[in-house]
């Protein structure tokens, strides 16, 4: 399939929700990357990557206030995956920070450590970027 997905997570204790996600995306033949980048810690790193990403959809796996779907959203019109991690609150603090967004910033969301579903969604977004008319 043509296209690209960029998987980032913010911090290497979020590696085993990647794999969810990375499992599906090589199952459907999606090529992808993943990437590590805290919108915290190093943001300027982030901001170079997505200034020079190839990537068509980015899944942005993130838990406690979870500012990394926005963050991304907030720099690139391409479609943006929040996938919110449980790692407090039974990870609704994740999930609430991630549907959230102001207006003109959307991120859509999957279920709490369902990054599987993350994958699916993206898969689905490149086929529409695929296909000359729907």
């Amino acid at each position: 399939m043509n296209g690209k997905v960029s998987i980032i997570i913010g911090s290497k204790s979020d590696l085993e929700i990647a794999g969810k996600a990375e499992g599906v995306l090589r199952e459907l033949t999606v090529n992808y990357e993943t990437k590590i980048f805290s919108c915290h810690r190093n943001y300027k790193d982030l901001e170079s990557y997505l200034a020079s990403s190839d990537a068509d959809v980015y899944i942005a796996i993130a838990g406690l206030a979870a500012h990394l779907p926005g963050y991304i959203a907030a720099r690139t019109k391409k479609p943006v995956v929040g996938v919110p991690v449980n790692k407090a609150v039974g990870g609704l603090d994740s999930l609430l920070s991630i549907v959230q967004m102001p207006k003109g910033i959307p991120v859509a969301c999957v279920g709490i450590d369902n990054a599987e579903n993350a994958a699916y969604f993206a898969q689905r977004i490149l086929e529409l970027k695929n296909q000359t008319s729907i």
